[in-house]
């Protein structure tokens, strides 16, 4: 994106809860770039946030939060696919990698690392807010549905309040992680493949079973449980899991 791309008309943002506008963390190390992609999303109604390192970025999404990142690659303390993997490891927040890397395999593996969307250098601000829109109807079309209670034993799974409760005691999940734990809810007792849950839950036809099985893993260990000394997540060799009440 350069200062000659800065759209004349923003599209609209993609509301949030309580119709607020979602909130975009940009991190980018040039000023000019960083400017005009703060003045763009500012235009389109965004709350926006900057930092110009992947330290930084990862300060912001673990203390203040945002509903997406936009991670520029050319970062001067870290490589972005590094970021990434940082940003990844504490929050589900949805990552567009901004990347003038036009490499199919480098875009993959981003993708296989966490990222759901990318833009390659320049693009025009049109096309960021189209992307932007594009991946938070992912998101919100991933949340499981929103006025049931669900329960498994002393599992409860609140979709309205996107509240957990083991045996009363509250859960502290991340947004991917509940999402997943509410989709398994849903079908207790039903066998559900790692490509169910890619398409349904990621919302995504490509990506790496390792990383559903990391989620899977600590999805898991807040349970209070481990894959040799499982209570209601079960794994069914070579097909996939199930969630059921012990």
């Amino acid at each position: 994106m350069t200062p000659q791309q800065t759209a004349h008309h923003a599209p609209a943002p993609v509301h949030g809860a309580g119709g607020t506008a979602p909130t975009v963390l940009v991190v980018e190390d040039d000023p000019i770039v960083r400017t005009v992609l703060i003045r763009h999303l500012t235009a389109a109604g965004h709350p926006v946030r900057s930092v110009g390192t992947a330290l930084g970025a990862l300060r912001e999404v673990s203390q203040a939060g945002c509903d997406l990142v936009v991670l520029d690659l050319g970062l001067p303390d870290l490589d972005g696919g590094d970021a990434l993997k940082m940003i990844r490891s504490v929050t589900d927040v949805p990552v567009i990698i901004s990347t003038a890397r036009d490499d199919e395999k480098e875009i993959v593996r981003l993708l296989n690392d966490g990222a759901d969307d990318y833009l390659v250098k320049p693009f025009s601000g049109d096309h960021l807010s189209a992307r932007i829109a594009a991946v938070l109807r992912r998101f919100a079309a991933a949340a499981p549905p929103v006025s049931h209670l669900l329960r498994v034993g002393g599992l409860t799974v609140d979709t309205r309040r996107r509240e957990a409760a083991l045996d009363a005691r509250p859960l502290e999940l991340t947004r991917r992680e509940f999402d997943l734990l509410a989709y398994l809810a849903a079908r207790p007792g039903t066998v559900i493949t790692r490509k169910q849950i890619l398409a349904e839950v990621w919302q995504h036809s490509y990506g790496s079973a390792q990383t559903i099985d990391v989620h899977l893993s600590w999805l898991r260990r807040k349970l209070g449980e481990t894959p040799t000394a499982p209570r209601y997540l079960r794994t069914v060799r070579g097909v996939g899991f199930r969630l059921e009440a012990p």
